[in-house]
């Protein structure tokens, strides 16, 4: 059944059967606009957009990978703002001829990963469109914490990482030429894992600035060097190069620290904090903060690329 043999409110209907409700979650959909819980009185937000064939494509992802990945780039902005996640909110602008069935699936990847996190889907809108697009906004609450924001930074931080980078770039790559192996980097773009409870772990540390690493490491950074004014130098020897990514860099004629420095999509969070910090597992130190400006690898500029940018 396409999207438009559906009809509207009967493809809502089949969607909002396959949505769960996170704790914050008071009204979910099937009324004018949802109720959200805010104990701390203040409400985080974020938003951002998935485009078909600039943010995906549907030979290369499920629909439901699209639902993860949707979801995962906006929880991921809420945690590193040091909140936990309550709510997302999903505009969907789809082909009348889509399947109906491939909607339910991208609703099931959606609730499936705000679960994650903790949150819920708790409404949205639906249009027809020649270009399927997912707009997702994401809720969350601070819980009585100080936001961490990018500004912070101060010479003598050290600069720390939580989650992987790289892997979802190399799976990028891996189907951009066709192939569908190694599948943990593969599943890596399809899927990001974005560990969530690290974002508030880092504000009640005292985190100094933080932030999502989406687009690449060192232009993240580089938005948390120029917001501070301040430098921050990485150590190239803090990232290890795992086997299966080596092997593929290899074979594809491709240095693996282009894909850990500057390839996007992973959404780990990485975050500045005090000197003399015990950090949790889940954290690793990676470099450090320094007067000055910009971001340097081993205290030299980095001669490769930078990170994504959608119009360059």
């Amino acid at each position: 059944m396409s999207i438009a043999e559906a009809g509207e409110f009967g493809l809502i209907a089949r969607i909002t059967a396959r949505l769960g409700s996170g704790a914050a979650t008071l009204l979910g959909p099937g009324d004018d606009a949802a109720l959200v819980a805010a104990p701390d009185a203040r409400v985080v937000a974020s938003t951002d957009v998935l485009v078909e064939g600039r943010h995906f494509r549907r030979d290369w992802c499920s629909a439901q990978d699209v639902g993860h990945r949707a979801a995962a780039a906006n929880l991921a902005d809420i945690a590193a703002m040091g909140a936990r996640p309550t709510a997302l909110l999903v505009a969907l602008c789809v082909p009348p001829d889509l399947s109906a069935t491939w909607a339910e699936d991208l609703a099931t990847g959606l609730s499936d990963e705000a679960a994650l996190a903790g949150a819920g889907v708790v409404g949205g809108d639906m249009s027809a469109s020649p270009t399927l697009t997912v707009a997702v906004t994401a809720l969350g609450d601070l819980g009585g914490r100080a936001p961490v924001v990018r500004s912070g930074a101060q010479p003598g931080d050290i600069v720390a990482l939580a989650g992987r980078t790289g892997y979802a770039a190399a799976g990028y790559t891996v189907l951009s030429r066709g192939f569908r192996t190694p599948k943990v980097l593969v599943e890596a773009y399809r899927r990001p894992e974005v560990p969530y409870d690290a974002g508030q772990a880092a504000a009640d540390l005292g985190a100094t600035s933080m932030i999502d690493v989406s687009d690449g490491l060192l232009q993240d950074l580089g938005h948390v060097a120029t917001a501070g004014v301040v430098g921050i130098d990485l150590r190239r020897d803090a990232f290890e190069v795992p086997d299966q990514m080596r092997n593929a860099a290899s074979a594809l004629g491709v240095d693996p620290y282009e894909w850990l420095l500057a390839g996007g999509d992973d959404h780990a969070l990485a975050a500045t904090f005090p000197p003399g910090v015990t950090l949790p597992p889940q954290w690793r130190t990676i470099g450090g903060v320094h007067e000055g400006t910009g971001v340097t690898v081993d205290q030299k500029p980095w001669q490769g690329g930078m990170g994504w940018d959608h119009f360059r």
